[in-house]
């Protein structure tokens, strides 16, 4: 019989681990005590085609884990009709010797010493520079080479098209795709979301999946099947894609654990989806680039449904990009107007944040600082959902004399959903994208002064740490991290933008 208590424990504790990581790539939740049904989010790394894409994942423990591994299920499929890698079905299915899948060398099998991070860590090693060799007998294909280069082309695109636009745009209803992002009955966004397009749907999500029982519940997934090397999988695996058990799973109606982080990494990873857009219209006349209409090259071991079909469409990407963002935009004004609307309904959370900002604005408006410091103010007295920062460079660093204006908006949902910070005077900061979006990690996401200090810790960046999965500022990161006289240069730029502050208005 297996231990039912001791496996509920180790799992709780490697949800924990997780949770407490550094590693931001890697994000875990579950929906109130079900510790056994995890959803999983996995950000493509850098230099990769997966580069920042985000793409999603069902974990179900079994009883006897960690005696037997857990069952993943992978979501970002574009319902079923995308495979995005030679491991990662369409389907779903994730082809790993360490979940029984996949018949590995010996000694890859799954192990009681293995736990929730070694498997999504070996998830995400399957998003490589070059994941054409991921497919066996194709281990020795080099990079550069014609197939894996398209093969390596398409996934860029669909990483983009797919993971990343079409999932931002379903949690902000303007979706420019007509196919949902899980291939799902519409369902409600992220409780204090926005859509700046329309504000119908929300009936629609209250219907349930018409093979799920009336509690959210469905048949158990089946158990996963070991696939042979160099076999096709068989037909019925090819051709069904368990949507009902995913929807039932994933309780859409009312659950998107990730949705308000996306929405923040988005904006932390706009600059480097632009830059690489931009790089491949520009690049469309070029030998051995992709031509804009041109269809998706099928590799050898893909066949539909089990593959990745499409054409190319970078300018429309770039539309659809920008939208995203100005969306976003709209979404904090949004929440300036939810703001108002709680303060006369005298809410819980409007009275504790007008409190938070009287205390917090006597600290730091009135208090001696050693270092930098802000000064807060409310644009509307009225209304502490909208904050001002006024932040005084470090002196006797790059950012002596320094001014900058800040924004600090607060959402409706506070803590579940988090603000969002926005330089409003440029800076020229590793740290700060080009529309000013800050990259900073509050100790306390539930208290606002923890926020305050986050941000003041990101500017002056004492102590830094090398991570290429915070690159929100392509250029600066490249000056501050590429060597001694790269670094000059960027504290020479980081100077000029400090200087230029009190000239901006300060």
């Amino acid at each position: 019989m297996a231990n039912t208590s001791g496996s509920i424990a180790r799992i709780t504790r490697e949800l924990s681990q997780v949770q407490k990581n550094a590693d931001i790539s890697i994000a875990v939740a579950v929906k109130d005590s079900d510790v056994r049904h995890i959803r999983a989010l996995i950000i493509g790394p850098p230099e990769t085609p997966y580069e920042y894409g985000f793409f999603e994942f069902e974990l179900k423990m079994p009883k006897d884990y960690p005696i037997k591994s857990p069952n993943v299920r992978a979501m970002t499929t574009n319902g079923g009709r995308t495979r995005f890698n030679p491991n990662i079905y369409a389907e779903g299915k994730v082809c790993l010797s360490i979940l029984g899948t996949w018949r590995g060398n010996p000694g890859e099998e799954w192990s009681s010493a293995q736990g929730l991070e070694s498997v999504l860590l070996s998830i995400q090693s399957l998003m490589s520079s070059n994941p054409y060799e991921n497919e066996p007998g194709y281990e020795t294909a080099k990079k550069g080479s014609p197939l894996p280069a398209a093969y390596v082309a398409k996934i860029r695109h669909e990483t983009l098209r797919l993971s990343v636009l079409q999932r931002l745009e379903t949690l902000l209803g303007i979706s420019a795709d007509r196919t949902s992002y899980l291939h799902l009955p519409k369902r409600a966004r992220t409780e204090g979301s926005f859509s700046p397009s329309a504000k119908a749907g929300a009936e629609d999500a209250k219907e349930k999946s018409p093979t799920a029982t009336s509690s959210g519940a469905s048949s158990p997934a089946p158990e996963a099947e070991v696939e042979v090397p160099g076999t096709p999988p068989p037909v019925s695996q090819i051709h069904q894609y368990d949507a009902a058990a995913t929807f039932a799973a994933l309780d859409t109606a009312s659950w998107d654990p990730f949705g308000d982080l996306l929405k923040r990494r988005f904006l932390w990873y706009y600059d480097t989806y632009h830059a690489t857009i931009s790089a491949n219209i520009a690049a469309k006349g070029e030998k051995g680039k992709p031509k804009e209409g041109e269809h998706f090259k099928r590799m050898e071991f893909e066949y539909p449904p089990n593959s990745m079909e499409g054409t190319f469409q970078y300018p429309t990407l770039l539309k659809r990009l920008e939208k995203v963002k100005a969306g976003l935009h709209q979404e904090e004004e949004h929440w300036v107007q939810e703001g108002k609307r709680l303060v006369k309904e005298d809410g819980q959370l409007s009275t504790m944040l007008a409190f938070q900002f009287t205390q917090l604005s006597h600290k730091w408006n009135e208090s001696n600082h050693s270092g930098s410091r802000m000064e807060l103010s409310l644009p509307d007295k009225t209304n502490p959902f909208l904050w001002n920062l006024t932040f005084f460079g470090k002196p006797m660093t790059n950012l002596d004399g320094g001014l900058w204006n800040l924004t600090l908006h607060i959402p409706p949902t506070f803590p579940e959903a988090q603000p969002r910070v926005r330089f409003e005077t440029p800076i020229f900061h590793h740290r700060v994208s080009g529309g000013g979006d800050l990259c900073y990690f509050p100790a306390k996401e539930g208290e606002i002064s923890s926020h305050l200090e986050g941000i003041v810790s990101a500017v002056e960046d004492e102590s830094p740490i090398y991570d290429p999965r915070a690159v929100v500022n392509p250029e600066a990161f490249g000056l501050f991290w590429g060597g001694e006289d790269k670094k000059k240069i960027y504290g020479r730029k980081l100077r000029r933008s400090a200087q230029d502050s009190a000239e901006f208005g300060g």
